[in-house]
């Protein structure tokens, strides 16, 4: 038999012209990923380099950021729990605002925009609007941060499903339906949960869940400042631990993190972004003036 026979530079896969579709008054809801700015998507990227206007998030890295036009003005509207610099409703309105001036605008938010990201609720406020717009999807902090950790989100071994939660709720609480959630053979993420990990933990508990079910806390994952702290339902970090760690931090409840020992590849010495210093923020910009 005989060997396949490489293809020629000539028909290799090219990507097709680097010519952008951000066309004035459109707006390009983006999904930035994880961090790590190797991970932004060719047409994330495309975007970047066209814009006129950038609003982001908090959770955006400085690296993925200088991938920008150097002549696009960066708008920070990020949040923090307890802590917005701008109102969503001021940040739909923006966006709006921008398009209707006839700018290339990118909305650029950490992960994926509609997974946690509140991307639906701009979309309907352009839709709306009758602005021209469109999505970008990013690797979301889920599959980004536990592929970096080398967790497996399923498994045959392990888990058959796997669940993205929030453990922060829009009233505050954290009200969950957490039989469902204690059900074995599945892998349970959890965004923005680390105020409510005591509870999350409890509660599993008291649903069901055995005491030595493994969690994770994944710290700021694929950047330098990653690191990952496993612990299980009932023996949970000292306190001590638990004030040294910052987020943004990703919880991953399962079996399938038992694995992470032995499969844990990233060298965050290496990595292509710094993260992010607690408190450290980008000063928040006026959205509206120069719309």
């Amino acid at each position: 038999m005989c060997a396949a026979t490489p293809p020629s530079a000539s028909s290799a896969l090219r990507l097709p012209p680097a010519a952008s579709d951000l066309v004035p008054g459109r707006v390009s809801l983006v999904g930035a990923g994880p961090g790590d700015p190797e991970l932004v998507t060719v047409k994330a990227l495309r975007r970047l380099q066209a814009a006129d206007v950038i609003l982001h998030d908090r959770l955006v890295s400085d690296e993925i950021l200088a991938l920008a036009s150097p002549e696009a003005q960066r708008l920070y509207v990020g949040k923090a729990r307890s802590d917005h610099s701008v109102p969503q409703e001021g940040i739909n309105q923006a966006l709006v605002d921008w398009a209707q001036s006839g700018k290339r605008v990118v909305r650029l938010k950490g992960g994926d925009p509609f997974i946690f990201g509140r991307g639906g609720e701009e979309l309907e406020t352009l839709v709306a609007a009758g602005v021209e717009v469109e999505v970008v999807p990013g690797i979301t902090a889920a599959s980004g941060c536990a592929a970096y950790a080398g967790i497996p989100l399923t498994h045959r071994d392990h888990a058959h499903s796997v669940r993205f939660i929030t453990g922060h709720l829009r009233n505050g609480s954290c009200d969950l339906d957490w039989p469902a959630l204690a059900s074995p053979g599945q892998t349970l993420v959890f965004y923005m949960g680390l105020g409510s990990l005591e509870l999350i933990c409890e509660q599993l508990r008291a649903h069901g869940l055995a005491d030595d079910t493994p969690l994770a806390l994944i710290e700021q994952g694929t950047t330098a400042r990653q690191r990952v702290h496993v612990a299980s339902l009932s023996d949970l970090p000292s306190a001590d631990e638990l004030a040294n760690i910052r987020p943004p931090t990703l919880i991953i409840v399962g079996t399938v993190v038992t694995l992470h020992d032995a499969l844990a590849w990233f060298d965050s010495d290496r990595a292509a972004s710094h993260g992010w210093l607690q408190g450290k923020h980008p000063t928040p910009s006026d959205t509206s003036g120069g719309a």
